[in-house]
Parts: C-alpha cells; structure tokens; sequence
C-alpha cells in the first residue's frame, strides 16, 4: 500500500469521525467533535496498523483489529454517568463505539461502508431523537402539555457568575429552552439567589433532577429548588 492511499484512508477516517462528533458537540455532550474524531483516527491507525504492519507465517493481522471493540469499551466508560437514579452518557458512549467502527471501516478501504456508516449514526442520534421522547411519554395527566419551570439557586456572592455559568451548561445538555436568567440579593448578606425561567413541550420532571443534581455539588450553593407551572397542575420539587 502506498503512503497516499494509507493519508486517504486516515483522512476519511478523521473526516467522518468528526461528522458525528458534530452533531454530539452541538447537543453539548462530554464526548464531541473532537473526541469522536480522534477515536475514529485511532482506530484507522490501528486497522493499517494490523493490516500492514505485520509480516511473516505468525502474524495475524485481525488481533490488534479485533482488540479495537474491546478496548474503546474502556473510552465509552469515562463518559457514563451516574446521578442518583438516572444514568447519563449511554448514548454518548454508544455513539463513540459507532466511531470506532466507522474508522475501522476506514482503515480497511471501505469508504462506501465507512460513509454509510456515519449516516446512519447521524441518523439515529438525530431524527430518532424526537420518537424517543414521544416512546417515552408516560400516560399520566398533564404529561403532554407545555410546561414552564422556575430554577432556583442560592449561592456565595463571589461565585455567582461561576454558579450561572455552571446552570446554563447542565440546562443546555436538557430540552429546555432557557427563557431568562437572573440574580437577586438573597435574605441572607453575602449571598445571592440564581433565578432561571424555562419552558418545555412536555413535562419532564427526570432532566429538571439531572440538572438539579450538578448544581447541588458545587461546594459555594446552598440551596436548590425547582417548580413546575402546568396548564391546570402544579408540582414543586425540592433538593
């Protein structure tokens, strides 16, 4: 094989791996563009590498291949969550295995496959995005009916703009639509109180916990709340 055929072969592998890590980083997700690229280029290194790299009756050019689905597991790991009762990054971590496979493709000169491929990961991360929420509608009463959220947050003085800072990034890994953000003196001196107005089309009281939970952490807020608004319910949830 020559060293351009191996350059085009890496550069596909790159190209695609960033075309899915696009769509991850836009959503905001721990593992993005360049993450999932470099996981497809790594696994198109290592298909030249088994593929060419080896010589002579003992080599065995599918070992270091076949030990690609295996070691990327360890990758998808780091980016798994767990918060309380909800477990997060699945998804992520799926679509990083799908990177890797997408290079592999690559490395091995099947660039109609490789492409496939990443359309169809695009796909499922995209326009199945909206049946998954549909799927997971529970039939209870005001399940579907647009709701609005008011977030609260009480925090030191000195770590407000971080504290605003850390809402805005957990509230853009949810379906929210982040309707205003602002900062009030708080009862107690020296302390501040975070207010975040949201709106959703369905009431999904699981992320508005996932986001509360991140907050919660931070060493310098002292208190979260939430409310939910519906058309005729309400519902307030505390942490």
């Amino acid at each position: 094989m020559t060293t351009a055929e191996m350059l085009l072969r890496l550069g596909a592998g790159v190209g695609l791996g960033t075309v899915i890590g696009f769509e991850r980083q836009f959503r905001a997700r721990m593992a993005g563009l360049r993450t999932n690229a470099l996981v497809a280029a790594g696994s198109t290194l290592f298909v030249l590498l088994s593929a060419h790299g080896f010589t002579g009756g003992s080599a065995d050019p599918t070992r270091v291949a076949a030990q690609i689905v295996s070691g990327i597991g360890f990758l998808g790991a780091g980016v798994i969550l767990r918060e309380g009762l909800t477990v997060r990054g699945l998804n992520t971590a799926a679509t990083l295995w799908c990177s890797a496979a997408v290079g592999s493709l690559a490395g091995a000169g099947l660039y109609s496959a490789a492409a496939a491929g990443t359309v169809v990961v695009m796909a499922v991360n995209i326009a199945l995005r909206p049946l998954g929420r549909a799927v997971d509608r529970r039939p209870t009463t005001g399940r579907e009916t647009p709701t609005s959220y008011t977030f609260l947050a009480v925090t030191k003085d000195d770590a407000e703009a971080h504290v605003r800072a850390l809402l805005v990034q957990a509230l853009a890994r949810t379906d929210f639509a982040l309707q205003s953000i602002t900062s009030t003196n708080a009862d107690v001196p020296g302390q501040v109180q975070v207010r975040a107005e949201l709106c959703a089309d369905q009431r999904d009281d699981k992320q508005m916990e996932s986001a509360v939970s991140r907050l919660s952490m931070e060493p310098a807020v002292t208190s979260v709340r939430w409310q939910a608004e519906l058309a005729y319910a309400e519902r307030d949830g505390d942490n």
